[in-house]
């Protein structure tokens, strides 16, 4: 029997292409998963394992990126999968590992894929440093600027104000004026003192 298995990193993005692709290929039973492949916890990916009958079914991904996200991590289902005779198909990748040239060409195809993601990495963390070279800093915008920190204390230190209508007036939540005044009221007026 052939099973498919669509994964996709976050709930923003769809499996539509992986699972008409992986019932195209006659998959009769797909499972769905929604989360980071570089997870070793994948609760859908445990299901295939389980539910894949040793010695008869096969495994089938749109891409190997789908089944795993480290080298280690693809080598590692591979190994299991192999172990018990369950063999294993990409359709990108047009790789069948159920044979010795099929094994092969995933080894290959999972070292080139590793390599494109660390040089993904290393390209990010240059672009990072080249900003910070510049004075610049990533992350979000802070949500209150100097002269909008000054009106919360100011509105802060009125006891007649709730922090929650501070908020309200700044239109920011409450945690943000948490976060940009550690210690609260207390802190505020202490310091006018």
């Amino acid at each position: 029997m052939l099973i498919g298995y669509s994964r996709v990193s976050t709930p923003g993005q769809d499996h539509a292409l992986q699972i008409d692709a992986l019932k195209k290929a006659g998959c009769e039973r797909v499972f769905i998963e929604t989360g980071s492949g570089s997870k070793s916890d994948r609760p859908e990916l445990a299901k295939v394992l389980d539910f894949a009958r040793d010695g008869q079914d096969v495994v089938v991904v749109y891409s190997l990126s789908r089944l795993a996200r480290s080298l280690r991590q693809l080598i590692s289902t591979v190994d299991d999968l192999q172990r018990r005779g369950i063999g294993l198909r990409s359709l990108s990748e047009n790789i069948d590992a159920t044979n010795a040239s099929g094994r092969l060409a995933l080894n290959l195809f999972a070292c080139l894929n590793q390599f494109e993601v660390e040089l993904v990495r290393e390209r990010t963390r240059a672009g990072l440093r080249a900003a910070a070279a510049r004075g610049r800093k990533g992350g979000r915008p802070r949500a209150l600027d100097d002269g909008t920190l000054k009106v919360a204390r100011a509105l802060l230190a009125d006891p007649s104000l709730s922090v929650g209508e501070v908020a309200a007036q700044l239109e920011v939540a409450p945690s943000t004026l948490y976060r940009c005044f550690p210690g609260g009221r207390a802190v505020i007026n202490s310091a006018r003192v």
